[in-house]
């Protein structure tokens, strides 16, 4: 029985150790196929992120190629569509795409133009073969391009703002000027569909002038028969607008310039058309403004006629260049419209400031620096103590701290004589309240004993007013031929001259010159300023004017035409519209 047991004990071993081999074989077996499985787990991973990787590869080179495909467009149909490109549209489209290397590329190009505008559009495609996306099934990817530019002159309102002071007519200045300025106009006018572009024409020398048919829509004080300026004060430089219920100052037609020794009184009080020779405010329609016109020959013929003499008022010709742009100005638009003094097409203008149809645009050119502004003190608008006999071109001064009436020496008498009345005034009332007889001193005395001698006089003598006298008579020369001789010199100039004009000076006018222009920029209203070979002073006021450093002009001799010619490819608006 021992022995059986043993040889079962045994046995049962042997089996335990046999299913003990057999499950660690089994596990083996099982843990070498598992390895297998990661290994191949891990080369799909793998791959995987090879295709991601290859597929931001691929992207990336189409997005190059697309880039450039673009670019390459954007550049030919900008270059196409400028209205100065003489050159067939689609050729030139082409020729880009030819010089790029990308020729095959470009798959149509379309052009539109008329007058004043010109829009060229293009499309582009390229294929890009892929080198990782074609494991997904996708060999190719095409990479599009289009795009349009136009070149357009929309609405535009433009001021040119030109210096034609005393300086201009050195150097062939304004033989220059014109030439460049006709140019410009021939450029705006060639490129602009008609109706959609007004140009101002503002002349400035001391002072602007200004049509009747303006100023008579404003409200003014002061009495001016014979030219059209405005005395503006510091504060109205701080506004682009001039309104039509604001009152204005009219300035007084008078001469500060010229010397009494220099004047020849017989030829100087003729006749209504014989004015002081170098008046503040001329009446020359060639020295007026133009306003808001379209007709390239009415431009230039302005243009052409234009002549130089005085000082510079910068300030005075911006403000005037602001004004003709500003909305306030709409109510004496209108009516010049409605009576034909300005083309129906202006008739709603100067548009308002934020309409994006439209362009506000001042061209203010200098050869020099600003100077003294001359005007009439208030109180000169009445009658004057000045009497004048046109028949024998004879002045009678009423003296009122003698009650007598001055004449001074001229052709019709050997001595200058004092008088109870004006020369060749009828008897009675000598207009001052006493009797008007026949007693005139025989001597250049004013003593109240001097003995009297009868009239003998021809013509009739008529008081003036103060702006008949100075309109007529320069300040200097009424001080040196009515005054001086019986007053104290330095008296009669003081009262007579330096007492009775006004002036703003150079450092003011620069100051009211930064004004306007920095209130025409507030409103979005672009300037360009040229310095024609002007002084460092004068460059320093128009480069501070300018719209920026990009907007200013320093410019000598024919150069001027290089700058009106870059202005008015800047006016144009060029852009991308897709």
């Amino acid at each position: 029985m021992a022995v059986q047991y043993g040889k079962n004990a045994a046995r049962s071993f042997g089996l335990a150790l046999g299913r003990k081999r057999r499950v660690r074989g089994a596990l083996g077996r099982f843990c070498r196929d598992d390895e297998g499985s990661l290994i191949i787990f891990s080369v799909y991973i793998l791959v995987l992120i090879l295709m991601v990787a290859g597929i931001g590869i691929d992207l990336m080179r189409f997005e190059r190629d697309r880039a450039e495909l673009q670019y390459t467009l954007d550049r030919a149909v900008l270059a196409a569509a400028d209205l100065e490109q003489t050159l067939d549209p689609a050729s030139v489209v082409q020729d880009y795409f030819d010089k790029a290397g990308l020729g095959e590329y470009l798959t149509g190009t379309q052009v539109s133009e008329g007058l004043g505008y010109r829009t060229v559009s293009a499309t582009a495609r390229t294929e890009v073969k892929t080198q990782f996306m074609h494991m997904t099934g996708l060999d190719m990817i095409t990479a599009p391009a289009a795009g349009t530019a136009e070149e357009r002159i929309d609405g535009v309102e433009i001021s040119l703002v030109l210096d034609v002071s005393g300086s201009m007519n050195s150097n062939s200045r304004l033989y220059n000027l014109k030439i460049a300025a006709r140019d410009f106009i021939d450029t705006m006018v060639d490129n602009t569909e008609d109706g959609k572009m007004s140009i101002s024409i503002i002349p400035y020398a001391t002072q602007v002038s200004m049509p009747s048919s303006f100023i008579n829509r404003l409200t003014t004080t002061g009495v001016n028969p014979y030219s059209n300026c405005i005395n503006f004060s510091a504060s109205d430089f701080n506004d682009t607008a001039v309104t039509t219920t604001q009152t204005l100052e009219r300035s007084m037609h008078f001469d500060p310039w010229t010397s009494g020794s220099s004047d020849s009184r017989d030829g100087r009080y003729s006749s209504p058309s014989a004015l002081v020779k170098q008046p503040v405010c001329e009446a020359m329609s060639s020295r007026e403004m133009l306003i808001m016109q379209k007709d390239r020959t009415i431009l230039k013929n302005f243009i052409s006629n234009l002549s130089a003499g005085g000082n510079t008022s910068i300030d005075i010709g911006m403000k005037w260049g602001t004004a003709l742009v500003d909305p306030a100005m709409r109510p004496v638009f209108a009516a010049m419209a409605g009576e034909g003094t300005i083309p129906a097409d202006f008739a709603a203008r100067p548009l308002n400031y934020d309409d994006q149809d439209i362009l506000k645009v001042i061209v203010l050119m200098s050869d020099g620096e600003n100077t003294s502004q001359y005007y009439i003190r208030p109180g000169y608008d009445g009658l004057s103590n000045i009497w004048w006999n046109p028949d024998v071109k004879e002045y009678s001064v009423w003296v009122p701290e003698y009650g007598k009436f001055y004449w001074p020496h001229n052709s019709n008498s050997s001595y200058d004589r004092w008088a109870d009345h004006a020369y060749g005034q009828p008897y009675g009332d000598n207009g001052y309240g006493q009797s008007a007889n026949s007693c005139v001193s025989s001597t250049n005395s004013v003593s109240s004993s001097y003995s009297c001698k009868n009239r003998t006089e021809t013509g009739t003598s008529v008081r003036l007013s103060y702006s008949e006298l100075w309109a007529r008579t320069p300040l200097a020369v009424n001080v040196d031929k009515n005054y001086d001789p019986w007053m104290n010199d330095s008296t009669a100039q003081n009262t007579w001259n330096y007492g009775v004009r006004g002036e703003v000076n150079s450092s003011s006018k620069n100051s009211r010159t930064h004004a306007i222009c920095e209130a025409a920029k507030a409103k979005d209203v672009i300037v360009f300023t040229i310095g024609f070979e002007a002084p460092y002073n004068g460059r320093t006021v128009l480069k501070d004017c300018a719209s920026s450093d990009a907007h200013y002009f320093d410019v000598n001799g024919l150069e001027i035409s290089e700058a009106f010619a870059s202005i008015a490819t800047s006016i144009r608006k060029l852009r991308l519209t897709q």
